[in-house]
């Protein structure tokens, strides 16, 4: 699973990225982070406000900063089924 944070590094970001690693970690998800900070690249995934949430090059959320719950309700559908 590749999950990109997109934004700029503000506090929402930091933030964004932090209840995600909280989510994949509870969920038990083998996933790779990255930092997407270019303007022009995180508006080539259409998202004007940040922190975006982009999992397997899919925009999940964008503008708000959702609970570590929040997350793992994005992020269980992707969880492989035991």
């Amino acid at each position: 699973m590749n999950i990109k944070i997109l934004g700029s590094g503000c506090a929402n970001c930091v933030n964004l990225e932090r209840v995600t690693r909280e989510a994949v970690a509870e969920l038990g998800l083998d996933a790779e982070f990255e930092k997407v900070t270019e303007y022009a690249d995180i508006a080539s995934y259409g998202i004007m406000r940040t922190p975006g949430l982009v999992v397997d090059d899919e925009v999940l959320l964008s503008g708000r900063v959702p609970t570590a719950a929040q997350v793992r309700e994005l992020l269980a559908p992707r969880a492989p089924v035991a």
